[in-house]
Order: structure tokens, then sequence, then C-alpha cells
């Protein structure tokens, strides 16, 4: 697939205000400073699209943009460190809870992983509840270019092997650096062939 206009819709926080799902949605999430901005802007080509900050948590809204006029891209605020009140850190839970759960055209969820740490508790805890609720995702490791092939080789087997203890089958995942543009082409061809299902659905 060959992004050729990629266009910014709406912000909020509301789920009702959302688009219209008549469209396949993919939503991107991770921690706080995994690198979602920057692995957006590298799949989209738009250096702005994903407004980019090194303060984490910059992301506070639900962020919707239209893809070759065909599917929804959808950037989430990161869950995990953010220099915000817990009142406010409740509402972002409470909203990102409410489009992850009931969303109807949502046909995958990116969470997105920095490939250069050993399995975090949060990120594990967070892919349990998907499981539980059926809610359909992928994993995407970030920042590759940051480590050597050996390195990340055996930080994604160290995730493999917790993810294993309680699952069956593992989530597809992708390894990806936004400076080398490593998994560009695997994540939207993975976007391209699931946005067939939903077609398929109508």
């Amino acid at each position: 697939m060959k992004i050729k206009t990629s266009e910014f819709i709406i912000s909020n926080t509301d789920i009702k205000k959302c688009p219209k799902p008549t469209k396949p949605e993919y939503a991107f999430i991770g921690r706080s400073n995994v690198g979602k901005s920057s692995l957006i802007n590298m799949l989209t080509g738009r250096k702005q699209l994903a407004k980019i900050s090194g303060k984490p948590g910059k992301t506070r809204l639900i962020n919707h943009f239209l893809i070759n006029n065909e599917w929804y891209l959808v950037d989430l605020p990161g869950y995990g460190y953010a220099k915000i009140s817990k009142q406010e850190r409740n509402i972002w839970k409470g909203f990102i809870k409410d489009y992850i759960l009931t969303r109807e055209n949502l046909m995958n969820l990116f969470v997105l992983i920095d490939s250069r740490h050993k399995p975090q508790n949060n990120d594990l805890e967070f892919m349990q509840h998907l499981g539980e609720n059926e809610v359909p995702f992928a994993i995407i490791f970030t920042k590759l270019d940051k480590l050597s092939k050996k390195q990340i080789k055996e930080n994604v087997n160290l995730y493999k092997k917790e993810l294993l203890k309680t699952w069956e089958e593992l989530p597809t995942f992708f390894v990806s650096s936004a400076v080398n543009k490593a998994g560009k082409e695997e994540i939207l061809n993975f976007i391209e062939h699931t946005n067939k299902l939903f077609i398929n659905q109508k």
C-alpha cells in the first residue's frame, strides 16, 4: 500500500463525536515516549501529521486522520508516565477505554513497545486486558535503529516468552524504526489486507 493522501479530521474525547464508522479504522497506542508520533509520520510520509514532543504525554485527545479517503488512522494518548494530574489521567483512561471497547469499526489496535526495554508490566497488563475483551491487536516494536540485531531478537523473544505464559497463540508483531523506515511496508500491507476483511463484512 502507498499512502497518497492523509487528512486530519477531528480531535476529541467524546466517542460519540468520532467519524461515522463507515470505514475501517486502525488505532495506535503505547506507553508515553514510545515513539508513536514519529512512527505515524513515517508511515504516512508526513513529517508533521502527528505532533512530536520530547515531553511524555503530549497526545491528550483521540485524533482521527483519513488516509487515502479509504480508512482512518487514529492517534491515541499514551499510557504510563505523563506529567498530568491524577484526575486528568483518570479522564484519559475513561475515554480511551470507551473507544477501544466500543468502536465498532476498529479493525486493529497497534500496541507500540520500545524495543530497547525488557518486558514492562504495564504493557503486559494492557495487552492481557485487550485479550480478555477480545480486542484485535498487533504489536509494533519501535526504535529498531537503537539496538543491534542480536539485542532486538533477545528483547522480542523475552516478550514472546512472557506472553506465552498466558496466551495460546501470539499476536501479530512488527519491528520498526521511524529513522530508517524499517517495518513500514509490512505494517501498511497488513492494513491493506485487513481493509479487505472490513469490505467483506459490509
